[in-house]
């Protein structure tokens, strides 16, 4: 783990892993979550020579809170992270939450960005003709109904949720996502990958819900920057299968993306989606980089 000081004096963490000198692949993980690295993915980057890095978004682990920050903040966050690491150039995606923030360095860093995807990430909130809530798990709903209330609802409900994340093992991360989870996304959650997602849960709590409170309500705000100005390419992917993240919101980012790419999947979920086509993501990346 390393902490970086930031300009206006805030503190953000950051891993590496992967080829010394290799281009970044920046990855944005959901929400709530923090900087850890599961295995395969970095195994996956390195295999294209990519070194893979991934931030805790300010509030989250160590990164120093930023009340009322945009989507769009990240991508400020994001090149100072390369320029510590004397990269001129990267790809980036972004799972879920991490999604829009995938978006953001591709809109604002077009000189550096050369690829970016979003795996089952949402669309934005006012995203004309998509119902933002429809086919959402009842976890979901109830989670971002708060937030469209204000920070203080939005606190008071996350501030319920988190001690159950704060213990959750990988043998029940399951059945604490209740409703959020298909029965494809069930069958994904075993061995190391159910280990990985409960620890992202229990990292994302561990100093406080300002992360998760500031991710939320950023979604349901403007984001910063205009998703159809965005001229680097940009893979969408996304499950038919998803209770997080509804398949409309996949098929609304193919439609409005400019350089978009679609991988829609009849067949996967939320967390099965990540987890099968991986490997895909980071070969589509690295494409752009010759």
């Amino acid at each position: 783990m390393t902490l970086l000081s930031l300009p206006d004096g805030r503190t953000l963490e950051y891993l590496v892993a992967g080829p010394d000198g290799g281009t970044p692949l920046v990855l944005h993980n959901g929400t709530p979550s923090a900087a850890l690295l599961f295995t395969p993915m970095a195994a996956a980057a390195a295999a294209h020579g990519l070194r893979l890095v991934t931030c805790s978004r300010p509030g989250y682990g160590a990164s120093t809170p930023q009340p009322g920050r945009r989507v769009a903040a990240v991508a400020a966050d994001t090149a100072a992270v390369l320029d510590a690491l004397g990269a001129d150039r990267f790809v980036t995606a972004g799972w879920s939450g991490g999604g829009p923030h995938a978006l953001a360095c591709a809109a604002l860093l077009p000189d550096r960005c050369r690829g970016a995807a979003t795996i089952a990430g949402v669309a934005p909130y006012a995203a004309e003709g998509l119902d933002w809530l429809e086919g959402m798990g009842e976890e979901n709903v109830e989670e971002f109904g708060a937030a469209v209330s204000g920070e203080g609802p939005l606190t008071a409900f996350l501030e319920a949720q988190a001690p159950a994340l704060a213990k959750v093992s990988g043998d029940d991360v399951a059945a604490a996502l209740g409703d959020l989870v298909s029965e494809v996304d069930r069958r994904a959650l075993t061995d190391a990958f159910a280990g990985y997602t409960a620890a992202l849960f229990r990292a994302a709590v561990a100093t406080g819900v300002a992360g998760w409170r500031d991710d939320d309500l950023a979604f349901v705000t403007g984001w910063g920057f205009d998703p159809a100005a965005i001229t680097t390419p940009v893979a969408v992917w996304q499950g038919a299968e998803d209770r997080m993240v509804p398949y409309a919101h996949g098929r609304w980012l193919a439609g409005h993306l400019p350089a978009a790419t679609a991988h829609l999947e009849p067949a996967e979920g939320h967390l099965s989606l990540v987890l099968a086509r991986f490997g895909a993501v980071v070969a589509e990346l690295a494409s752009h980089l010759d």
